[in-house]
């Protein structure tokens, strides 16, 4: 998993206005110092939004005790260290790194400031002072697969992603799974726009999508430009990411998936202050609340409420898990034997389609 996190963006203005004070020792009679860095725009309307309501989130729960900075637009690579360095300098005790290809630059900032914590989002490079976390996105796919099982009229389901990485395969093969559990006749179409956030690329790839006959578009990219086509080309619907898109499309959005990072934050920024922070690594899920799901769209029967809100509890208390096989790939070998369930690092590395899903061009 190397490619870029997120689509390379100017760094906006807000990096250009930090100012440098120093490092220094983080006391208990003051705020903690808490840093966020991001990919792309708050104003994005999709996963960075969702990461910045978390910081605002992280505010609001612990008040006077934190004092937070974000810098938005900034580019993976040698200028995501610049900045993180100067998060680091700043006073900054605890910083997030939401976007994967921020990795290599945490691990080698943090080495320069052993008394930082850092925190990786969806990363997998660890050390002392390196903690990472994710959320179990694939579960909301499988309620969004489950809705769209009921309600496709052409069998046909489209997923615009980003990168064929294992966090991408993952919610296309579970939006797969789910949707067949409905209709076995389903079938599915990955499309790669190679980044996270071109609304430009992300609206072209839903008008070919639908030209084949695709009547619901998922994705697993920042935007909500594919829903408005959607919308605009009056099919079934698709799909929210990272946060509840219906005002762009309120009459084709059939749900969404929004990321909930609050409480995590609030949990790390909390241990840092009382002294009991260590490297942790977390995937968490609807479970936890860190993954949600967004209203249902009025396309939405109840019938096919109670079949997605079937799925959604099943999730929570543990008695459903879409990767539970029997489970065949898309070449009809058995992948999952009958009965059992898959292990996290298998999920982590998944890069194999289920039965179902058309091979990517």
């Amino acid at each position: 998993m190397t490619i870029n996190r997120r689509t390379i963006l100017k760094a906006g203005a807000a990096a250009a206005a930090l100012p440098l004070l120093g490092s220094r020792a983080f006391a208990q009679s003051e705020p903690l110092k808490v840093g966020f860095i991001y990919v792309g725009s708050i104003n994005d309307n999709g996963y960075n939004y969702a990461h910045n309501q978390g910081r605002i989130f992280l505010e609001e729960q612990l008040g006077d005790a934190v004092e937070t900075t974000y810098v938005e637009n900034v580019p993976e690579g040698p200028d995501c260290e610049r900045v993180l360095r100067e998060l680091a300098q700043q006073g900054n005790k605890l910083i997030f790194a939401t976007s994967f290809g921020f990795g290599d630059s945490v691990i080698k900032v943090a080495q320069q400031f052993p008394d930082v914590k850092f925190e990786h989002a969806t990363g997998y490079q660890k050390a002392d002072n390196v903690g990472l976390y994710n959320a179990r996105f694939y579960e909301g796919r499988a309620v969004c697969g489950t809705i769209a099982g009921h309600l496709s009229q052409t069998g046909k389901l489209a997923y615009i992603g980003s990168f064929p990485i294992p966090e991408v395969v993952m919610g296309i093969n579970a939006l797969a799974l789910s949707a067949r559990k409905i209709n076995p006749e389903i079938t599915v179409k990955p499309v790669y726009i190679s980044t996270w956030n071109d609304p430009a690329k992300e609206a072209d790839a839903a008008r070919a999508l639908i030209d084949q006959g695709v009547d619901i578009i998922a994705q697993h990219t920042d935007g909500p430009a594919a829903l408005q086509v959607a919308q605009e080309r009056g099919i079934i619907g698709g799909f929210g990411q990272g946060a509840d898109m219906s005002a762009f499309a309120p009459e084709t959005q059939l749900t969404s998936i929004i990321d909930h990072w609050g409480p995590r934050y609030v949990a790390s920024a909390q241990a840092v202050i009382d002294g009991t922070w260590t490297p942790r690594d977390t995937w968490e899920g609807l479970k936890e609340d860190v993954v949600q799901m967004g209203p249902y769209g009025p396309k939405v029967t109840e019938e096919v409420k109670a079949a997605a809100e079937a799925v959604r509890t099943g999730q929570i208390d543990g008695s459903f898990h879409i990767f539970t096989g029997p489970i065949k790939d898309n070449t009809g070998t058995e992948r999952v034997p009958a009965g059992v369930t898959m292990t996290d690092a298998e999920l982590l590395s998944m890069d194999w389609y289920v039965e179902g899903v058309e091979q990517p061009a």
